[in-house]
């Protein structure tokens, strides 16, 4: 099987995970497809495949040399984000692009002008949604290129190689990807996740996370009869917002610069509830973010009585770039293997943050590697067969110079 055709296989399972749900994972979807992974992973002749019932897979591609090789890992999430549908995906090759624009469907074009990253791949071969769903490439690209590269490495037995460890795993889109992830079962010396965006990308900074619930009380009456007694949360919620950074918000921030997001709210007269997340990449400007929300609250419960408004904070994860420096061979292994494939690392902090960096806090080294998709998390996403194709002889070749690697 083509890289192309697994991709385009795994499209076709709504993985679409829910930050509402108290399961893991978040929802018994994911499972479906996670029971299929196992398979084939079977199917392709890999060892010691697992899964347990959280929907955690493992599974080991044997060392083929008798050297003593570090083990390293490769590791996928097999959620979709919530942001936007995941079901009944209806992919399309655009074959060649001509570097015009892409009529996903009527009334919906993928244009250069719009999206410049376009550009980058004329002559190449895009997988592109109908404009109704996501595509699914983050993660589902990365997983394909595992499981691609795992099948290639087994046919070419020349291409000497230590014990070799693949992961994926749920719920990664809602944060908690790597929070039922056993590092000690995985066993590696250090891995990577395929989780990162266009051909070159390598990273090893991400943000520092947090997501802030802000609780608003009211008091609902009759509005005819409503003065000096009503609290209208609807307003304080909207007093709220208001005090929030305006030039800090993902629509005005890029590189290292932090922000507020708000992600939702609920809201009625008698209760209203913002749901935010927090993200800077400078660990104590982190911690000032989380302090000013602290502040805001306590300046709406000095105007509108003690405990009008709560917050519950909660950090997410950290930069992982704290425990990669200590560990740069495992960037220096990529990038020769980069060079060596024929692309060009681009190495940028993620605006966001990957399993890695959780696992990497949990003791195991984990930069992200490109997968090759492009505008994740809406219908305008699409993926480079191509950058796929490279992505694999990234991996390969990974596993090729860790076997000649000393400590």
């Amino acid at each position: 099987m083509d890289i192309t055709q697994r991709f385009l296989n795994y499209t076709q399972f709504d993985t679409q995970s829910s930050e509402e749900s108290t399961t893991v994972p978040s929802t018994d979807k994911q499972l479906v497809f996670a029971k299929y992974l196992k398979e084939e992973l079977e199917h392709e002749g890999l060892s010691d495949v697992e899964m347990d019932d959280m929907g955690y897979i493992y599974a080991t591609l044997k060392a083929n040399t008798k050297k003593k090789t570090p083990t390293i890992g490769f590791i996928s999430h097999y959620d979709t984000s919530p942001d936007c549908s995941g079901a009944n995906i209806k992919p399309r090759i655009v074959r060649n692009y001509d570097g015009g624009d892409i009529v996903l469907s009527e009334g919906i074009v993928s244009s250069p002008a719009k999206f410049p990253e376009l550009k980058a791949h004329v002559g190449e071969d895009l997988i592109v949604t109908d404009g109704t769903t996501l595509l699914g490439a983050d993660d589902k690209a990365g997983i394909a290129e595992i499981v691609q590269a795992m099948c290639w490495l087994r046919d070419h037995d020349e291409v000497k190689h230590g014990d070799i460890r693949v992961a994926f795993n749920p719920d990664e889109e809602i944060g908690m990807g790597a929070h039922h992830f056993d590092v000690e079962r995985f066993g590696c010396d250090w891995a990577y996740t395929m989780d990162g965006g266009d051909l070159g990308d390598l990273e090893f900074e991400n943000f520092n996370a947090a997501s802030a619930k802000i609780h608003i009380k009211g008091v609902s009456v009759h509005p005819g009869y409503a003065k000096g007694k009503m609290v209208n949360a609807n307003r304080l919620a909207a007093e709220f917002v208001a005090m929030m950074p305006a030039d800090e918000t993902p629509e005005e921030t890029e590189g290292y610069e932090g922000f507020y997001h708000l992600l939702g709210m609920q809201s009625g007269i008698e209760q209203a509830t913002l749901s935010y997340i927090i993200r800077d990449h400078d660990r104590d400007r982190f911690e000032d973010r989380k302090h000013f929300v602290e502040k805001c609250v306590e300046q709406m419960n000095e105007k509108y009585g003690d405990g009008m408004v709560k917050a519950e904070i909660k950090d997410q994860y950290y930069n992982m770039k704290e425990k990669i420096d200590p560990n740069m061979h495992v960037i220096d292994i990529v990038l020769t293997a980069m060079q060596e494939s024929g692309v060009t690392p681009r190495v940028e902090p993620i605006r966001g943050g990957t399993d890695g960096a959780q696992l990497s806090f949990k003791g195991l080294p984990c930069p992200n590697i490109f997968a090759g998709g492009v505008n994740f998390h809406g219908p305008y996403e699409f993926i480079s067969i191509q950058v796929m194709e490279k992505a694999v002889n990234v991996i390969t070749k990974i596993c090729e110079i860790t076997a000649e690697y000393n400590d």
